[in-house]
């Protein structure tokens, strides 16, 4: 680069002058001090030899030349005195050229190493532009327009730590003078620059290129703001949304630490105090470690920390550091838990700050390093003006914490459906507004209006049958085995009593064989653990019968007291079915509120059962139609569908072999539902609306008019109803289906047996098409299906 202005848009043309500088000078010729007389003079000789000093130039060979000369001239405001301490630099303003500089900013630079490009941190290259016409504006049209603000350099120092340096600048020594390309700037266009200020090409518009001439230099000086800046760091860091959950977030702590430290070997992690439990734990959801802890998830504090510094960290809220650890566990071994922890990870020295307020401490910052005596209680005092920020971004972590268990509370445990939150929001908006005036805050009731009801289930077939089969099955055996026990009993000591427990277990299995009450379950149980269970106590003493009884005892489940085999393969066959398949309706109901939104919610009992409801009041705007009610429907029959193939596809993997049968109900007059405070949950509303209720608890152990035959068949889908018109509306969405290989062609219409109060139900029945696999092709019907997954 031959000329400062090349390979630079700006509206400067930039030229190195010295005459605002010397026209100091020759105030100072006039002074009475003779010393600074003379002083003056030599400048202003050198100056009077060299015209281009004064006058400005763009060449940059001329700075090369001229070096010894600038360097008289500029010695006064560069101290000799002073160079080793002050970091300051002589330049043109938005350029990279330097041309004077202090010593001690030489060996900053020098120490950065090579290849390394000095840079304003926080200037874009797109705003310098921008900033130097704000600069003209003040300059040449005095406008007070404040547009200063710090700019830093980035350093990193022998020990690679990045050091920052605020900017400073000295423009006393500048000319800017406006060129015959430069258009006179007008209120009118200072007022529509203010609105701009991100509008380059206005910008331009009003301060073309090259149009103002720049004559001077700019003093820089800096100031190592390191501390600062981490502090500053340490707050952006912790305040931004979302921060902990970056990969990166650790590793930008650990040089925020390094930076105030001045140590390169550090590393940063965090202990999270559970007052509960009196225990440390590793902070989850943050890829951050627990130096206290190490490998272990989480401890009892006593076993972390020695008494002294536990009185410290909790009581006293002080940190301690150790500068050796080494050296500690030389004097102490293994009494202290903190140092022996230390010692198993490789730490040489430590420090540990408690994050704690006026309620008690909440965790503890840790910082090591593999080297001893680098932290130590000396620079653990810098650590205080940061932990106010630690402090407060974990107090906002734990309220964030709170509010995300109370909304995962709300989530699973009531029926607060996002569709319908907006009219919670606005009465709780009222009941706070009407708290706040001083009125009778109430809650007022929450209904929604003329909306149709959608209701359909998947049911696990024979489940009352399957549970009796495996809860006789489970007691059978232990009834067997109690029973052996007391026979060895009887061969090793003949007594009575013995026959008599045999005879009751007898009795028993045959009450299983014949006739199994509802009460039998409870009373062999009874039997077990009151009467069994305090003479097998006594018998454990007996050699012979320990090893049998110790068998017996292992094959009981320690919870509920019983052999729990049996039962249990059905109980995790019906959890995994109610998971499974409300898991798949949850992720299709995703689509479904996409579609247009609805009220939702689903409930696990032997399968899985869910209510829909969509209208006009609960999406708050005035844009239904009876359109999304039959898309809803369409979308309901489908998903049922694929719900019994993804059911028939993993059944081999539950622990009982199970069927279902899934059935949906039509109700073709909108209703109003409201929500009961007291239940937490939407019923529908009024007397008229309540047959909708009935018929939904009942329809599903309905028979067929004049059979014993139930609605509900396992490989069939059975869409109950009462009108003509959703007869119709159904069979276009089965032939739909069928046309789609969901459904087979084998529709059945039936009429069902009156309910209670409730006459001329009907169902269409329809056989669904299964697949083996998800990726199967070929279509089963669930013969089909049951002869391919046996073969």
């Amino acid at each position: 680069m031959t000329d400062i202005n090349e390979n630079i848009e700006s509206p400067f043309k930039l030229k190195v002058s010295f005459n605002k500088l010397l026209e100091y000078y020759e105030d100072l010729v006039k002074n009475e001090d003779k010393t600074i007389v003379a002083k003056a003079k030599r400048v202003l000789n050198i100056a009077s030899e060299y015209p281009e000093l004064r006058d400005g130039f763009t060449n940059t060979k001329i700075l090369k030349n001229r070096e010894k000369e600038i360097s008289i001239i500029l010695q006064d405001t560069f101290s000799p005195l002073l160079t080793k301490n002050e970091i300051k630099t002589a330049s043109v303003p938005f350029h990279n050229l330097i041309f004077n500089k202090s010593e001690r900013f030489r060996d900053i630079i020098k120490t950065a190493g090579k290849g390394f490009e000095l840079k304003i941190k926080n200037m874009p290259e797109e705003y310098r532009y921008i900033i130097a016409c704000t600069v003209i504006l003040n300059f040449c049209y005095g406008f007070n327009l404040n547009f200063r603000r710090p700019f830093y350099y980035e350093i990193p120092d022998a020990n690679g730590i990045m050091r920052y340096y605020k900017i400073m600048y000295n423009a006393d020594f500048c000319e800017i003078i406006p060129t015959e390309k430069a258009p006179k700037i007008t209120v009118e266009d200072y007022e529509e620059l203010l609105d701009n200020f991100e509008n380059l090409e206005l910008w331009k518009e009003k301060f073309p290129p090259n149009s103002y001439l720049f004559k001077g230099f700019v003093i820089s000086n800096m100031f190592d703001v390191t501390d600062d800046q981490s502090i500053s760091n340490v707050k952006s860091t912790l305040i931004k949304d979302e921060a902990c959950k970056d990969d990166t977030f650790m590793e930008d702590f650990y040089e925020i630490f390094r930076s105030l430290l001045g140590i390169n070997d550090i590393k940063v992690g965090f202990s999270i105090y559970n007052n509960e439990e009196h225990t440390f734990e590793h902070v989850y959801g943050v890829t951050a470690s627990s130096f206290l802890l190490g490998n272990v998830e989480k401890e009892n504090c006593h076993n972390v920390l020695c008494s002294w510094s536990h009185n410290r960290l909790f009581k006293e809220h002080k940190y301690f550091s150790i500068s050796d650890v080494d050296k500690a566990y030389n004097k102490v071994g293994d009494c202290i838990p903190q140092i022996n922890i230390l010692r198993k990870q490789g730490i040489k020295s430590a420090i540990f700050a408690p994050i704690a307020n006026e309620d008690g401490l909440m965790g503890v910052l840790e910082i090591v390093s593999n080297r001893p005596k680098e932290l130590n209680s000396v620079n653990a005092n810098k650590l205080e003006d940061i932990m106010p920020y630690i402090v407060s971004a974990v107090e906002r972590s734990k309220v964030e914490e709170e509010n995300l268990v109370e909304a995962i509370i709300q989530k699973e445990c009531t029926s607060i459906h996002p569709s319908v939150h907006w009219r919670f929001e606005k009465e709780a908006k009222a009941f706070i507004k009407d708290e706040m005036s001083g009125k009778e805050a109430r809650f007022r009731k929450i209904v929604f209006d003329d909306v149709y009801p959608l209701y359909g289930q998947i049911d696990i077939k024979g489940s009352s049958e399957a549970r009796n089969l495996a809860t006789k099955e489970d007691l059978r055996l232990q009834l067997n085995a109690v029973k052996n026990i007391f026979k060895k009993a009887q061969e090793i000591k003949a007594l009575p009593i013995y026959d008599q427990f045999i005879f009751q277990a007898n009795n028993y299995l045959n009450g299983l064989k014949e006739h199994f009450q509802v009460d039998s379950e409870q009373q062999i149980t009874s039997f077990f653990i009151n009467e069994v269970e305090p003479v097998f106590a006594h018998l454990r003493e007996v050699k012979e019968l320990n090893e049998l009884i110790e068998t017996y005892h292992a094959s009981i489940d320690g919870k509920v007291e019983v052999l729990y085999k049996h039962r249990k393969g059905y109980d995790e066959t019906i959890a995994r079915i109610n998971q499974e398949m409300a898991s798949l309706l949850d992720k299709k109901q995703e689509e479904a509120q996409a579609m247009y939104p609805h009220f939702f919610e689903r409930f696990k009992t032997d399968g899985v059962e869910h209510n829909m409801y969509i209208g006009e009041s609960i999406t708050k705007e005035k844009s239904f139609n009876l359109l999304y009610l039959y898309n809803l429907r369409l979308w309901q029959l489908q998903v049922m569908c694929e719900m019994e193939n993804a059911y028939y596809q993993m059944q081999s993997e539950f622990p009982i072999s199970l069927d279902v049968a899934s059935m949906i109900l039509v109700f073709n007059q909108p209703l109003s539902i409201s929500f009961r405070m007291d239940e937490k949950q939407f019923d529908v509303d009024g007397t008229y609306n309540a047959r909708y209720e009935i018929v939904k608890k009942r329809v599903d152990k309905a028979f067929i008019k004049g059979t014993n035959e139930r609605v509900t068949q396992k490989g069939k889908i059975s869409i109950v109803y009462s009108q003509k018109q959703d007869e119709v509306e159904y069979m276009r969405y089965i032939k739909f289906l069928q046309d789609k290989n969901y459904l087979d062609n084998d529709i059945e219409i039936v009429e069902l047996q009156d309910l209670q109060a409730v006459t001329g139900l009907k169902a269409i029945r329809v056989s669904v098409l299964y697949h083996k696999t998800e990726n199967d092709k070929l279509f089963y019907t669930y013969d089909d299906l049951m002869k391919e997954l046996k073969a």
